[in-house]
């Protein structure tokens, strides 16, 4: 009869557990896969749009005319974060992407954005957004606007900013603190010499 030891046992555990927890990551696949139907439901909606902007634009105002490219633009930022999360998510959480390795065409920032990038980039759409929603509100003469929802609007706008420039700071520090760390690491490798 074989014998296996409490340590062998232990390691087996640890190994499979390990393993189940590393292979556990590929839950998230479909997400992404989910994330790039979104995108081609954000490209239906952008192409709507556009045919309907083609079939009004010359009864359209100057202002109505700029809302209309809003419209359009705030669509084009979404469908970009839609695709920065969609990449850079299966990137830092999934597995790499193999076939754009090398591709003339691959982003800049794909495979080099990690999360903290990636939080970076997420709120600086969001801010984008938010700013060409209160930019349609105000080119939007014709309806009556609310002075309440208005200064609301405005204030989760700024807090959209706010919270973008607290992880913009907090990205700094961790860069310099990451930089002393190993500064520190190596002046303690050369007097140990």
């Amino acid at each position: 009869m074989i014998e296996i030891s409490d340590e062998s046992l232990k390691e087996k555990v640890e190994d499979y557990t390990e393993r189940l927890l590393y292979a556990s990551r590929w839950i998230l696949s479909p997400i992404y896969l989910i994330l790039i139907l979104v995108l081609v439901l954000i490209l239906f909606k952008f192409v709507k749009n556009v045919v309907g902007f083609i079939f009004i634009m010359n009864t359209l105002s100057y202002n109505e005319w700029i809302i209309q490219v809003l419209e359009l633009l705030d669509l084009s930022l979404l469908a970009n974060l839609v695709l920065i999360v969609a990449f850079s998510g299966y990137e830092n959480f999934v597995s790499k992407i193999d076939v754009a390795e090398d591709h003339v065409d691959r982003p800049s920032w794909m495979g080099r954005l990690d999360f903290s990038g990636l939080k970076l980039k997420i709120i600086g759409s969001i801010v984008a957004i938010s700013l060409v929603e209160l930019l349609q509100d105000f080119l939007n003469v014709s309806s009556t606007i609310d002075p309440n929802v208005e200064f609301w609007r405005i204030a989760l706008h700024l807090t959209f900013v706010a919270t973008g420039l607290v992880f913009a700071l907090m990205e700094i520090l961790a860069e310099k603190r990451h930089e002393i760390k190993e500064e520190t690491i190596e002046l303690e490798n050369e007097n140990s010499e």
